[in-house]
């Protein structure tokens, strides 16, 4: 059985750091793309930052030079280092995968608020 897990939101102020990580079991870590997606209240759920089982990241406009993803394959784990947050990353963010016959796997979120 597949399962997807986020783990390390919270409240931080503008300016401020946060990590957060996704944890995949049931497939085989190393072979798959992993993503970051958020979805704040009313707007749709946007992509923030991919990696490739090659190690290859991308990243939206909005977190360039500031975010970074990087994954532990020992650990099956993806992470998210946000760093100069600002008030517009409040989100609650997703991570995603999917398998190799392209079926899509989702966490339950883990929300990130920016807030003085």
């Amino acid at each position: 059985q597949v399962q997807v897990a986020e783990s390390g939101g919270g409240l931080v102020q503008p300016g401020g750091s946060l990590r957060v990580s996704c944890t995949i079991s049931g497939l085989i870590f190393s072979w798959l793309d992993v993503d970051w997606y958020r979805q704040a209240p009313g707007k749709e759920r946007a992509l923030v930052a991919r990696i490739t089982s090659g190690d290859v990241t991308n990243y939206a406009d909005s977190v360039k030079g500031r975010f970074t993803i990087s994954r532990d394959n020992a650990k099956n784990t993806v992470f998210l280092q946000m760093n100069s947050l600002k008030p517009d990353d409040t989100a609650l963010y997703y991570c995603h995968t999917k398998s190799r016959v392209n079926r899509d796997f989702w966490g339950q979120g883990t929300q990130v608020t920016v807030s003085p």
